[in-house]
């Protein structure tokens, strides 16, 4: 079948399993096929008439020809792996009907574009080349991934390396005012136990706690670990905060003060993250997103490298000077070197008239 001028499409069986090639008439129902299509399977064909290719060979199968673009099966394909079903099923309600529609309606209809922007030479001109060299970009870029790809034995290694962020023990959220002695500590206790609002309590920490780091929030120190850890990066405390905090229950103060190098603390569990343990199995597809990122980082740098000592590069300092870039960041064009700046114009004088001066 032809559509159009320069266009070809060539007739498959489900499948894609090429016909025997047959002149114009030769098939039942006075339907043919062009003489031309279909070399690869002439060449294959067996003694029974079937045409069986090899997978490599079935790829490169021309489906369509469009000028001198060639559609294959490889690419129509491809193409249709992309393309979401509900979406795909808008091309035909069988499968044969869709792959056809859609060789019809998007393969040849960009390839009859791409031939009438060749014969326009679009292709010169800068913003196609722009464009082209955007494709070419992310093509590189999406090759290296394959370059550079995550070993089990990488995962096990940043499994091993980073064992804190996957096997972590019961962490206690944790508010403090520390207090110079235990009788004030009582006292503060006292007040926080009357009242039980979270105002109070941070008024009583910005009022009373020696830890100037901490009591304009209220004594939060984060979520603390039995070592004396905290989730907040700059804060560490004595363990003895947790272990006084683990013996009351979530929301609860603690009745007595607790000793906290000279000073005296006042302690209030706020809440609890569980104890969290999770197996190389169930973070490995974590881990290897992050080792791929990563690679790919330090893969990218590399490649710039190398790149830059392969090929030569030449800059001009004194041109990106011509550019202005403003405040908020918009970009524009200096004047030229040279040019005298125009006087802005002088306005007129004003002139007497019958409602004043205009």
């Amino acid at each position: 079948m032809r559509i159009g001028t320069g266009v070809a499409i060539v007739s498959r069986r489900s499948r894609f399993e090429p016909l025997r090639n047959t002149r114009r008439g030769g098939t039942p129902g006075g339907v043919g096929l062009p003489t031309v299509v279909l070399p690869v399977a002439l060449a294959l064909a067996a003694s029974l008439g079937v045409v069986r290719a090899e997978p490599n060979a079935r790829s490169q199968t021309v489906v369509a020809r469009v000028g001198s673009t060639e559609i294959t099966v490889a690419s129509l394909e491809q193409r249709m792996k992309s393309i979401p079903d509900f979406q795909l099923a808008t091309f035909g309600k069988t499968h044969d009907e869709q792959k056809r529609n859609f060789l019809e309606q998007v393969l040849v209809r960009e390839a009859l574009f791409a031939e009438g922007a060749r014969a326009k030479k679009l292709e010169q001109s800068a913003l196609v080349r722009e464009r082209s060299d955007d494709v070419l970009r992310a093509a590189r870029l999406s090759s290296l991934k394959t370059e550079l790809p995550v070993t089990p034995e990488e995962i096990a290694a940043f499994y091993v390396e980073n064992h804190g962020r996957f096997d972590s023990p019961e962490r206690i959220a944790v508010f403090r005012i520390l207090c110079p002695t235990r009788e004030d500590a009582a006292m503060v206790i006292a007040e926080a136990k009357k009242s039980g609002s979270l105002a109070r309590w941070n008024e009583l920490a910005r009022e009373r706690s020696l830890d100037r780091a901490t009591s304009l929030r209220g004594g939060n120190l984060g979520f603390l670990a039995p070592d004396g850890s905290s989730s907040e990066a700059s804060v560490r405390v004595d363990p003895a905060l947790f272990a006084a905090a683990a013996r009351v229950k979530d929301g609860e103060f603690v009745s007595e003060p607790v000793k906290e190098g000279d000073a005296f603390a006042v302690v209030w569990r706020r809440g609890t993250l569980p104890a969290v343990h999770r197996t190389i199995e169930e973070e490995t597809t974590a881990i290897r997103q992050v080792l791929a990122r990563k690679k790919l980082e330090e893969g990218t740098k590399d490649l710039i490298k190398q790149l830059r000592a392969d090929r030569k590069v030449e800059e001009e300092p004194q041109l990106i000077d011509l550019i202005e870039v403003d405040s908020s960041g918009s970009v524009f064009q200096r004047k030229r070197p040279g040019v005298v700046p125009r006087k802005p114009a002088t306005p007129p004088a004003p002139s007497a008239t019958p409602w004043g001066l205009r």
